[in-house]
C-alpha cells in the first residue's frame, strides 16, 4: 500500500523530560520501541518548550504559537475555539483525524479559578462581560469537555465533532489512576463493578513508598489508562485498514503518564529498584533558599490553591522511589507503542506512516533537591524529547543539535504532509535548513494560574546553543548560564563583572526573537 502523502502518528507523554529514554542517554529505563524510532529517525538533543507548563504548552504543540499569541497562557485559560489547529488543517485537507488520550486543551479539574484582584480597590470594577481586555468567553459548555467531573457524572457524554480538528475522540483527564474521560465508561465496562474501587490512595495495596503521591494502585495492567489508550489505538489502525477511502490519516496518541501521581500498575510497579536509582548530579543542589523573585512566586503558590503541583522537596529515598515508579510508566507506555508499532507492521502501514514522538514538559524528578514543576526554567523542566522516525527518509539514528521546540512541531508535520502552514504560525520545520531560530523563547505566567491573576510574577527565558538567560518581570535580579562550561546550571553568572558584555548581547538576542515572534496572527482584510 502507497500513498504520495503520509500517514502520521504524533505520540505524546506527560511530563516527561528528555533524558529519561534510552535513546537520550539514560542507561536504565527501558525504552525499546521509541528507541527503536531514534535508530531509524532523529533525535533533536536541544528541543524546548514554550512554556513548562502543560495546557499552554499543549495549545502551542496545536497552533504552532507561543503562549502570548494563542491567549491560552497558563493553566486555568483553556484554547479558544476561534483558533485554528493543525489538527483542522490535516483534516481539511482530506486527512482522517483521531484524538486518543489526554488533550488538555480544555480545564479539566473543575477547581475554581484565583480570584481576580482590581488594581485599585477604592475604584469600581467593571462588570462582567467587560472586566477583561478580550472579549472572550472561555466559559460554558464549549469549554466544559475534558471536564473530569462531568465524566463522573455521565460516563456515557458525548464530545461534539470535530474537537479542535478531530473526527474521532477518545479523550483520557486527569492522571495515573485518577484518569476520567471516555476511558471512565471503558473501565466501568471492563473491570464488572465499581470502577471507583480501584482508584486512589485509600484503595491502594499496602506498600513501603514514601514518595509524595505514590501508590500502589489496585487497577490491574489491562484496565489502566495505558492500556485503554493503546486498545483504542490499535482499533482506529484496523479501521483505517479496513476503510474503501485512500486518505490518509493522523492519530494523536497521547498519554497521561508518566506525570504524578506515581501509580504504575502491576509489574510495572516493581519493575525498577529504587535502590539502583542513582541521585541526579544536582541532588544537593537544593533549592531551599531560591533567590527573591523565586521565593516571592513560591511563597505565591504555597498559600494558593491548587498548590500540590508546586516543587516539592524530597529525601534521597523518596527520589529514588519517585525516579523508580517514573520510570516504570515510561516502560509501560513504551511496551503500548511496540503494540502499535506491530500492527503498523501487519496490517501493511508501517512504509508509509511518520511517527514522531514528544513530551509537554519536564519533571524535576529529584534535581535541585524536588520533585514535580513549575517556579524555574531549569534543562530539566525545559527541555524535552523530540523524535521524528521517516519511512521515506530514515536518518540512522542521528542527533541533531538544531535549536527547536514545541512550536515547531505543528509546521514540521504540516509540510511533510505538503500543506503551509497557515499565517502566524511562529515555528519553523525542523528540517528547513534555510530558516533558524536565533535562540528559543520561553515563557511562564504560571503565577497567575497557582496565586494571583495580577502577580507581578511572569518570566521569560531565551536559550541559544550556548547560553540560558532568564528574566523577571518583578526583580532586577536574574539568570545567566553557560551551557557549554555548566552544564548542570549550577553557576549562576548574573553579577559576574566579566559577564555583562554577554548579559548585553542575551539581551540585544532575546529582543529581536520578541519580534519575531510578535503576533501576526491576523491577515490584512484590504489596504485599509
Amino acid at each position: 500500500m502507497s500513498r504520495k502523502r503520509p500517514n502520521i502518528i504524533l505520540i505524546m507523554t506527560d511530563q516527561h523530560r528528555a533524558d529519561h529514554l534510552g535513546c537520550y542517554g539514560n542507561g536504565i529505563v527501558r525504552t525499546p520501541n521509541i528507541d527503536r524510532l531514534a535508530a531509524g529517525g532523529t533525535c533533536f538533543d536541544r528541543f524546548y518548550v514554550a512554556t513548562p507548563v502543560c495546557m499552554p504548552n499543549r495549545a502551542s504543540l496545536a497552533t504552532g504559537r507561543m503562549p502570548s499569541a494563542h491567549l491560552a497562557r497558563h493553566n486555568g485559560v483553556p484554547l479558544p475555539t476561534e483558533s485554528v489547529t493543525f489538527f483542522e488543517v490535516l483534516r481539511d485537507a482530506g486527512y482522517d483525524t483521531a484524538l486518543i488520550g489526554k488533550s488538555h486543551l480544555h480545564n479539566f479539574t473543575g477547581r475554581p479559578a484565583p480570584k481576580r484582584h482590581p488594581r485599585r480597590r477604592d475604584l469600581k470594577m467593571p462588570p462582567e462581560g467587560l472586566s477583561d481586555a478580550v472579549r472572550l468567553n472561555l466559559i460554558g459548555p464549549d469549554y466544559e469537555l475534558e471536564n473530569a467531573q462531568a465524566w463522573r457524572d455521565d460516563p456515557d457524554r458525548a464530545v461534539p465533532l470535530p474537537f479542535f480538528g478531530f473526527d474521532e475522540v477518545k479523550i483520557c483527564s486527569l492522571h495515573g489512576d485518577q484518569v476520567q474521560g471516555h476511558y471512565t465508561a471503558w473501565l466501568r465496562d471492563r473491570c464488572g463493578g465499581d470502577p471507583d474501587k480501584l482508584r486512589g490512595p485509600d484503595n491502594a495495596t499496602p506498600s513501603n513508598m514514601s514518595a509524595p503521591q505514590a501508590w500502589r494502585t489496585k487497577m490491574p495492567e489491562e484496565l489502566y489508562p495505558t492500556t485503554y489508550i493503546a486498545e483504542e489505538s490499535l482499533s482506529f489502525l484496523d479501521r483505517q485498514a479496513a476503510r474503501e477511502s485512500d486518505n490518509p490519516f493522523f492519530l494523536k496518541m497521547s498519554f497521561p503518564d508518566p506525570h504524578h501521581p506515581f501509580t504504575p500498575p502491576g509489574k510495572y510497579w516493581e519493575m525498577y529498584d529504587p535502590a539502583d536509582m542513582p541521585l541526579p548530579a544536582t541532588f544537593e543542589d537544593k533549592i531551599y533558599d531560591p533567590p527573591p523573585p523565586v521565593k516571592e512566586l513560591r511563597d505565591a503558590l504555597e498559600d494558593a490553591a491548587g498548590s500540590h503541583h508546586v516543587t516539592v522537596p524530597v529525601n534521597e529515598q523518596q527520589a529514588r522511589e519517585a525516579t523508580a515508579l517514573t520510570y516504570g510508566m515510561i516502560t509501560m507506555i513504551d511496551d503500548a507503542i511496540g503494540r502499535v508499532l506491530a500492527k503498523l507492521e501487519d496490517l501493511g502501514l508501517a512504509e508509509d506512516t511518520v511517527i514522531a514522538f514528544t513530551s509537554d514538559h519536564g519533571e524535576f524528578m529529584g534535581d535541585r533537591g524536588v520533585v514535580f514543576k513549575f517556579g524555574y526554567h531549569y534543562r530539566e523542566l525545559v527541555r524535552v524529547p523530540f523524535v521524528w522516525f521517516d519511512p521515506k527518509a530514515p536518518t540512522a539514528g542521528m542527533h541533531s543539535e538544531r535549536l527547536s521546540g514545541t512550536i515547531d512541531i505543528a509546521p514540521t508535520i504540516l509540510e511533510r504532509a505538503g500543506i503551509n502552514a497557515p499565517y502566524g504560525v511562529q515555528g519553523l520545520n525542523v528540517f528547513d535548513a534555510a530558516h533558524t531560530h536565533a535562540g528559543m523563547m520561553i515563557e511562564d505566567y504560571a503565577a497567575s494560574y497557582m496565586a494571583d491573576p495580577d502577580s507581578p510574577c511572569h518570566y521569560a527565558t531565551f536559550i541559544t546553543d550556548r547560553w540560558r538567560l532568564t528574566r523577571y518581570e518583578s526583580s532586577e535580579w536574574g539568570e545567566l548560564y553557560d551551557l557549554k562550561e555548566d552544564p548542570l546550571e549550577l553557576n549562576n553568572l548574573w553579577e559576574y563583572p566579566d559577564s555583562r558584555s554577554v548579559r548585553a548581547e542575551m539581551h540585544e538576542r532575546m529582543v529581536r526573537q520578541m519580534l519575531r515572534l510578535h503576533d501576526r496572527g491576523i491577515s490584512p482584510t484590504s489596504r485599509a
